[in-house]
């Protein structure tokens, strides 16, 4: 006898999107507290204005169920509809058990598939790439993407280079079936040579040895070379890929890495005015994987991204990695 083999929906689309922003305001003027630097230099170089870092008693965890239940919501399904949780973090600080693990039984699902994946700021688009397979193979029906951070708390307060920049905050997508094409497929890689460009300065033996905290750190300007010409060439091939032009777009949601970055991914793509474009960075600051459906979320409340509208995603960070796909917004 042949072995059965599972059979899905012909399509998946995302149904809902929600996010959790936490309390804390902290502006450049604060920022100089920490480092030497000033509310200018920040603005040029960044566009950041502001960022919100998780007060004492928000964790990544409050954080990804406050987001993850807003996504419900707007998805019209309960916690009991999803089948598998996938939580993209880089800041819960323990390696086992995942964070999706503990939120899908706090959310109340019915012993939902639960794991945690590591792609930084990449990872809410290599989330969605696997819930997109995951519907369509019928392995779940529903599956609940959910990126996650308090950067803030793996951060060097007094490294020029990354202080004012990292930020905190979760985003989260419902994402089901649907009868119609409405996710492109996912444009996504790795370069592992340059994994040293983004890293933790210790591992976790060596910070319990020498009581110091394992931090992030970054090279900016290789980062900043490679977004703007290796990212920017990925974006294109996600439009490609998705069998789209430019001008058919309405939303362009690149991660909120740098609004430079952004900039230059713009005069790469050629974009018409009329495709919006996500900027969310400018008061929340680089939430990594929390930062796209942060985004996507900021302006769907504000009307800038409205239900049925073409939307190309790009992440990419640490890895280096990086993922892309168009959406339909919910």
């Amino acid at each position: 006898m042949p072995i059965k083999a599972s059979t899905g929906a012909a399509y998946a689309r995302v149904e809902g999107i929600g996010a959790a922003i936490p309390s804390r305001v902290v502006d450049n003027h604060e920022m100089t507290q920490f480092i030497e630097t000033s509310d200018e230099w920040i603005q040029q170089r960044t566009g950041i204005v502001e960022r919100r870092w998780a007060a004492e008693d928000e964790t990544v965890e409050s954080l990804s169920l406050e987001a993850a239940r807003n996504a419900l919501a707007h998805a019209g399904v309960e916690a009991s509809d999803i089948d598998a949780v996938i939580v993209s973090t880089v800041s819960h600080l323990i390696q086992t058990p995942s964070l999706a693990a503990i939120v899908a039984a706090k959310l109340g699902t019915d012993g939902a598939a639960a794991f945690d994946i590591a792609a930084a700021c990449a990872g809410f688009s290599y989330g969605l790439a696997q819930a997109d397979s995951l519907v369509r193979s019928g392995a779940a029906r529903r599956v609940l993407v959910i990126g996650a951070e308090t950067l803030s708390r793996i951060t060097d307060t007094s490294d020029r280079a990354t202080a004012f920049l990292f930020a905190d905050g979760a985003g989260a997508a419902v994402v089901g079936p649907s009868d119609v094409p409405s996710m492109g497929p996912v444009v996504w890689g790795s370069d592992g040579d340059q994994a040293h460009v983004i890293n933790m300065n210790r591992t976790w033996p060596e910070a319990v040895e020498s009581g110091l905290p394992s931090q992030l750190t970054m090279q900016g300007q290789a980062v900043f070379r490679w977004a703007t010409g290796f990212i920017a060439d990925a974006a294109r091939r996600t439009l490609d890929a998705a069998g789209l032009a430019p001008e058919e777009l309405d939303l362009f949601v690149p991660h909120q890495a740098n609004n430079r970055i952004t900039d230059s991914m713009l005069r790469h793509l050629k974009l018409p005015d009329t495709v919006t474009v996500g900027r969310t960075i400018r008061h929340f600051g680089n939430n990594s994987a929390a930062s796209i459906p942060i985004a996507l979320d900021a302006m769907i409340a504000s009307g800038e991204a409205k239900s049925g509208d073409t939307c190309l995603i790009i992440g990419f960070g640490a890895g280096l990695v990086y993922a892309g796909q168009v959406i339909t917004i919910p």
